[in-house]
């Protein structure tokens, strides 16, 4: 498939990284052999091996030696300072780890330690990153007069970086208490439900959502789906799980009328275990019962927002 300026400059802001190096490459016309030989010209060293997985996804650079090869690799294919290096972890391009490693981090790192998640991924015989990454993602949580979650709706815009890609899997966590047997998956836009799997002890649902058609690589998708609950106890809080960097991210919570939190915080963490930082206090608007929270670009890790009820 074929990549414009115009293709580059879009994926250069959304990324993830190794998509935006590809589509770099092929807008430049540079096979990696010549770049290879550039960087040479610089005085930096790197295989060509290295960055074929770099493009490929397979790894990331993070070693300092490797994110000077991204900086220069800015220069090399006539790019915006940093717009590659943002892609990777900090905006100043600092690595988050002193060896390289692979790009995906496993979900249950993130939201769900007991390994139920990744179970069920596998039952259901998915890659790690099911081939997708987010572009945008609207995300529209409800809480009941009980103060329960009662449900939530995503609108969901994905890029493929693999051919023949046509699901994806949703992942939803009740709250204690919850029944999962009796959470309902809805397919609301350009999405039929296909499998649902559950865990009674912990809550969690993975709905496979099949899309209307096999897409290329470097195609979006633009799809909506919903989980119905309603049977868990009370919710503190709402968390969403990235284990890659992707798009926008926003988070709208509505409370019933009867059910208003005196206080609400949007936070970040690294995994489920970290401490909670980037804590801001949120404004509850008292005429549509809201509060949101906006992540122009996110990163791996968790973002949420939690309220108090008394």
């Amino acid at each position: 498939m074929g990549h414009t300026e115009a293709d580059l400059a879009q994926v250069l802001d959304t990324g993830p990284f190794h998509l935006a190096l590809r589509a770099a490459l092929a807008v430049r016309g540079l096979p990696l052999q010549r770049v290879q030989h550039h960087l040479a010209h610089r005085g930096i060293k790197v295989g060509v091996t290295s960055l074929s997985y770099w493009q490929q996804g397979a790894r990331r650079p993070q070693r300092p030696e490797s994110l000077r090869a991204v900086r220069a690799l800015e220069d090399v294919l006539e790019l915006p300072g940093n717009s590659l290096l943002r892609l990777l972890g900090d905006g100043d391009g600092r690595s988050h780890a002193d060896l390289e490693r692979p790009a995906a981090r496993s979900y249950r790192s993130l939201v769900e330690p007991s390994g139920v998640v990744e179970q069920l991924l596998a039952d259901l015989r998915s890659p790690t990153d099911g081939g997708l990454h987010t572009v945008g993602h609207q995300e529209r949580v409800r809480i009941g007069r009980e103060r329960e979650l009662v449900g939530r709706q995503s609108q969901h815009v994905v890029r493929a970086h693999r051919d023949g890609v046509d699901r994806y899997l949703a992942i939803h966590h009740g709250d204690p208490g919850c029944d999962p047997g009796r959470v309902a998956v809805k397919a609301l836009e350009n999405c039929r439900t296909g499998r649902v799997r559950w865990h009674q002890e912990s809550g969690v649902v993975i709905a496979e959502l099949l899309f209307d058609a096999r897409l290329r690589a470097g195609e979006t998708y633009f799809f909506g789906y919903g989980f119905e609950d309603g049977t868990g106890g009370p919710s503190t809080e709402y968390v969403r799980g990235f284990s890659f960097a992707g798009g926008q991210y926003v988070l709208q919570v509505h409370f019933a009328e009867e059910a208003l939190p005196v206080r609400c915080r949007r936070f970040a963490q690294a995994t489920t275990g970290a401490p909670r930082g980037a804590r801001t206090d949120l404004t509850l608007s008292r005429r549509h019962r809201t509060v949101h929270l906006v992540e122009q670009g996110v990163r791996p890790g968790i973002l949420g927002i939690d309220w108090d009820w008394d």
